[in-house]
């Protein structure tokens, strides 16, 4: 039967002249919410087709498709679609051929025919129904502007509120507030900084890592442990990073311990490392209470493979650096009382250097270099 075939509309569906105020109440909606008006408009109609679905006197479920809401400012009203036949063997989805011609003189048998529907007539069940699937929408589309908005944030710096912290896992989940709408955040124990201790009700700054879709919104992975916690930070203290006049080029960093970050001066005249550290200290030093004493060494970064190593092992002083042939590594001569100050404690100060760089660095002392 050809059941997607338009028919012409002979009979008029009852409206129910309250099309003004829905579309006044749902661009009032949209100013508080930021819930478009088309959004909702197709929520409500698909509440209304699933409210009268579920409301009929046969108790038979018809498909979707079979039933039509027209909602515009003028009114509102509904059709069910039917099927013209000669003989009916399914009377929710069919109509006699003499009773279809009662409603379009011109309808013949397989074409469809809409049949006006008193939609005063739901009962109690079918409008709680319809009631349900709009609260459903607005949800739905507040969760997307929150997780769009969210989403957004992703590597980017938050500052949110300890709401409990797990004690068996250790993993802390946070409060985020931002222009109104609230989410929660997760931070991992493995993302956190050794040592660090908070409670319910401390404020924390976060790195934002990615945000998920969950059943109450979006959920918010974050992190102290991540390098870029500490770009952010220096791009909030120094202005000239801010203002690109200073680029953070690449960071190396051990949380908790200690952190190398390599910069360059993109503007003429300006010192990137001066910029960084601030008049007496007070930018480098706003960071390090941040991260809560992690040391921070700051070096300019080179084209130059072999300066950019020798500045990378400060506060260590280099006699020399050399590339190895077919290597991404080189060989690094320092005077005999700076070796454990270029290797530093367990290593970390070689270790931090060659993560920054990228080369593999074997520190030698000048005593065994000449000896070889």
């Amino acid at each position: 039967m050809a059941r997607n075939t338009r028919a012409k509309k002979a009979a008029e569906a009852p409206k129910v002249d309250i099309g003004a105020e829905i579309f006044s109440s749902l661009r009032e909606l949209e100013k508080i919410k930021g819930i478009p008006v088309d959004y909702m408009v197709e929520r409500l109609k698909q509440a209304l087709t699933n409210a009268y679905r579920k409301d009929r006197e046969d108790h038979r479920d018809i498909p979707a498709e079979n039933v039509v809401v027209d909602l515009s400012e003028q009114g509102l009203s509904m059709y069910q679609v039917k099927t013209a036949v000669e003989e009916v063997t399914d009377t929710a989805l069919q109509i006699h051929i003499d009773a279809a011609r009662n409603l379009n003189p011109n309808i013949q048998a397989g074409e469809n025919v809409s049949i006006p529907v008193d939609i005063q007539k739901f009962g109690r069940i079918a409008a709680q129904t319809a009631k349900q699937v709009v609260i459903q929408g607005i949800r739905e589309a507040e969760r997307g502007m929150v997780y769009e908005s969210y989403s957004s944030k992703a590597q980017e710096l938050l500052t949110g509120t300890v709401l409990r912290i797990d004690p068996e896992t250790r993993d802390m989940f946070i409060r985020i507030s931002q222009e109104g709408e609230k989410s929660d955040a997760v931070l991992r124990s493995s993302e956190q900084i050794p040592g660090e201790s908070y409670r319910e009700g401390d404020l924390i700054r976060v790195y934002v890592l990615e945000v998920h879709k969950a059943g109450r919104g979006p959920m918010v992975q974050v992190s102290r442990t991540h390098p870029n916690l500490v770009r952010r930070l220096f791009e909030l203290e120094t202005p000239e990073i801010a203002a690109g006049e200073v680029e953070v080029r690449n960071i190396a960093r051990e949380a908790g311990s200690r952190s190398k970050m390599a910069v360059r001066a993109v503007a003429e005249g300006v010192d990137p490392v001066g910029a960084c550290v601030g008049p007496r200290g007070g930018r480098v030093g706003a960071v390090v209470e941040e991260l809560n004493g992690e040391k921070i060494d700051i070096v300019v970064w080179s084209e130059d493979p072999c300066e950019y190593v020798r500045a990378a092992l400060s506060p260590a002083d280099v006699i020399s650096v050399s590339l190895i042939p077919g290597l991404k590594a080189c060989r690094v001569i320092v005077p005999d009382d700076q070796l454990s100050l270029a290797i530093g404690k367990e290593g970390q100060n070689a270790r931090l250097a060659a993560r920054l760089t990228g080369y593999k660095v074997d520190i030698k002392p000048a005593s065994q270099a000449d000896a070889e």
